[in-house]
């Protein structure tokens, strides 16, 4: 995420430090530095203008306190001054309505505004214990109201039906009535895009939102569009009053632009956050830890909040008290841990919280290929018996020939997994009663985690 700037300002600390005030010469360097990484990141010019005034304005003549130096006190304004642009802090979703609560999701085609519906949905109820109906108004793209079919059963939300020939008032109409007979909290209502802003877009979701009347109005946008998703969201901003923005392929985003323009152009704030393709890759948007990410610092907070969520606690006891017991650790157990690292978003997703140098060094290992060895492992143990599982030592020559064939790969493959199983066999034996009890009761009281029951 916005990496030319990250390195421009690391460097730039290091060059400065030493030094014992933040002058005009020292400071001229940096903000030209940061002048063109903003530039580069197409972030609109008089946003660039702006910030750059504004981190001049508090960073002259600034004393550097304490320990820090001079490249460390400006990383501080900037930080600051990135959070001020994106939106101080977090701006939670509104839903103070009467029930239904309607959210009217709004944005060009391809910004990922279905998905985004389904992956809202979802975080309302598993976040906010929401029950949640959602929508489709978009009767022009081929196949829209099925994928948003698709997309909301596997979000464990409920669809409203709707088909190409209805008009997308009389279907939003039918909808929230359908919501207000059958108690739901939440109706998300996913509107057609267009390839290009044009009038026919803007008067049929002026007229959506004049039917609606919904309490939040939810701009998606995709980060990636740079320049483009300016001119974009201004045109929204004129047509419909923006309450929201959503920023989707946050994680595809090597310049970062569109985070910071957007919110200053419509002057709504950014509430979400798409950070992966799956359906649970949706966040809060936080500015100050989201400049964090920006600057290098890392997202630490984040990186818990996503290992806490992928990690099945009961699974975790149920293993414990296995072991406890004097019971063998299998391949169903194996097959448990490498699934554990799958839920929690995967290696390069945890990755991109870390702080720079500690990704940097991590970066090394190649993490796509990291992830591929685990799921080719699954498939090794998915490719065996239940008893094969079970029962490990059963596994000779002839079986393993089976197993590799099963999986698509070489015996050696299979023969390196079972290597690897010995070994977390044997460390999952020395754990046994009291050590992996008190590993657990250690993760009872993680933040976000309940006491385990023993």
């Amino acid at each position: 995420m916005a990496s030319a700037l990250t390195d421009k300002l690391s460097r730039l600390v290091k060059e400065m430090r030493g030094q014992a005030r933040i002058t005009e010469a020292n400071v001229q360097d940096m903000l030209r530095e940061v002048r063109m990484a903003l530039l580069e990141a197409d972030v609109a010019l008089p946003v660039v203008r702006d910030f750059i005034a504004r981190v001049k304005e508090k960073a002259l003549g600034q004393e550097v306190m304490g320990s820090l130096s001079p490249g460390q006190a400006l990383v501080g304004i900037v930080n600051r001054e990135l959070s001020h642009t994106m939106g101080e802090g977090i701006s939670d979703i509104n839903l103070a309505a009467q029930p239904p609560a309607v959210i009217l999701m709004a944005g060009l085609q391809g910004a990922g505004k279905t998905t985004t519906t389904a992956k809202l949905a979802k975080h309302l109820i598993e976040k906010r214990k929401k029950k949640v109906l959602t929508v489709s108004g978009d009767v022009y793209r081929p196949a829209a109201i099925e994928q948003l079919k698709m997309v909301t059963q596997q979000a464990g939300a409920e669809w409203f039906p709707s088909t190409p020939e209805q008009k997308p008032v009389d279907i939003a109409r039918a909808a929230i009535d359908y919501a207000r007979k059958h108690f739901f909290d939440v109706l998300l209502v996913d509107t057609a895009g267009r390839l290009a802003i044009d009038e026919v877009l803007m008067r049929e979701i002026k007229e959506l939102h004049a039917a609606l009347a919904p309490v939040e109005t939810l701009f998606v946008v995709d980060a990636m569009q740079g320049q483009d998703a300016i001119n974009t969201a201004r045109a929204f901003k004129e047509a419909l009053p923006l309450t929201g923005i959503i920023l989707t392929k946050l994680d595809g985003d090597s310049r970062g632009g569109a985070a910071l323009s957007v919110r200053q152009i419509t002057g709504a704030p950014i509430k979400f956050a798409g950070t992966s393709e799956k359906l649970d890759g949706l966040e809060v948007f936080d500015a100050e830890r989201h400049a964090g990410r920006i600057l290098g610092m890392g997202d630490i907070v984040a990186l818990v909040e996503q290992v806490t969520a992928g990690v099945d606690v009961e699974a975790a006891q149920r293993l414990a008290a296995k072991v406890k017991s004097g019971a063998a650790f299998d391949l169903n157990d194996f097959l448990g841990q490498l699934q554990q690292m799958k839920q929690m978003g995967g290696l390069s997703s945890l990755l991109d919280k870390l702080p720079a140098q500690m990704a940097a060094k991590a970066g090394q290992v190649d993490m796509n290929k990291a992830e591929k060895d685990i799921k080719r492992k699954e498939g090794i143990i998915q490719s065996m018996t239940p008893l094969e599982r079970r029962k490990p030592d059963l596994i000779k020559a002839t079986r393993k020939r089976r197993i590799a064939a099963g999986a698509g790969v070489h015996v050696q493959e299979v023969n390196r997994l079972l290597g690897e199983f010995e070994q977390m066999q044997g460390m999952m034996k020395k754990m046994k009663g009291a050590g992996m009890m008190k590993m657990m009761k250690r993760m009872g009281g993680m933040k976000g985690m309940p006491k385990m029951p023993f």
